[in-house]
């Protein structure tokens, strides 16, 4: 038996890649089992409020608050750059946590954001991406090789050189000379779901204009093509310099808008900064079975 449920909501993007956003801080509005198809049902464009996930504001016992997202297809992410920025606006906004300095609990590990505010609007927020990892085993990634660069994969009969990154979830990078080459909607989904991939893999192609600037287009595990994605943003960054492709400072020019991204090293390994805005679109309420 399903009941009708009221729930509160706000629309958001960062950089074109749009959220529902739902606050869970003080109380469980879905239940465990059912976000999943709710998810799913929220996210029909056309059909529902549509975006590509759904962020929920959760309480944590680790850091000041729990960010988690799920894909439009129902499963759960472990980390999203545009929704976190999303995530620290509406936190700020709403008075869930009112500081400038917030520690954020994500299944990619606790993320540090630092608010730029002005007059109690959320301009931008950088986030501490945190340590990236090339191991393949850590990606995770079917392959002999310990780590995964530039290097070919077969697909549907196709070679690509790619660089494989986990930055809190798994991403696979392209470099090409010419994005509009590139048939997205084709190969992204065989990338995505390619059998070296156990847990699918969020895929970018991405052109070199400089060392300090690049532009790219994502296909998105569980949502498809996206107008942004900042984890792709770092993992792009953090593929080039590693590769001695870029310097440590990148812009990153995506279909929705630009991010700045600053690579560093702690002990011989790679982080990265991420710096960008984020939007409110607007709020509203809807009514959902569960």
């Amino acid at each position: 038996m399903t009941t009708k449920n009221i729930i509160l909501f706000s629309k958001m993007h960062g950089l074109g890649n749009d959220y529902v956003v739902i606050n869970e801080s003080e109380e469980t509005l879905i239940p465990e089992d059912k976000k999943p198809i709710v998810v799913e049902q929220l996210c029909r464009r056309g059909f529902s409020i549509g975006a590509d996930g759904v962020i929920f504001v959760s309480p944590s016992e680790m850091a000041q608050i729990r960010f988690r997202i799920f894909n439009a297809d129902g499963s759960e992410a472990e980390m999203c750059g545009n929704g976190i920025r999303c995530f620290a606006k509406f936190i700020y906004e709403n008075h869930v946590v009112e500081q400038e300095t917030i520690k954020v609990e994500t299944l990619g590990g606790i993320k540090t954001l630092e608010l730029n505010v002005l007059e109690g609007e959320v301009i931008s927020t950088r986030v501490d991406m945190g340590l990236a990892s090339f191991l393949a085993q850590e990606i995770p990634m079917i392959t002999d090789k310990e780590e995964f660069l530039d290097e070919e994969l077969d697909v549907d009969g196709k070679k690509f050189a790619l660089t494989t990154v986990n930055v809190g979830n798994p991403h696979a990078v392209i470099f090409t000379d010419d994005l509009n080459d590139v048939a997205l909607e084709e190969v992204g989904p065989l990338l995505e779901n390619h059998s070296a991939f156990p847990e699918r893999i969020n895929v970018h192609f991405v052109r070199i204009i400089s060392p300090c600037e690049v532009e790219m287009i994502t296909w998105e595990r569980g949502a498809g093509f996206t107008l942004a994605c900042g984890t792709g943003a770092t993992s792009v960054a953090l593929s080039g310099y590693r590769l001695g492709q870029l310097d440590h400072d990148v812009l990153v020019h995506l279909p929705g808008g630009d991010l700045e991204i600053s690579v560093y090293q702690v002990d011989g390994n790679l982080g990265a900064f991420m710096e960008g805005d984020a939007t409110m679109v607007f709020e509203g309420i809807i009514e959902i079975d569960f």
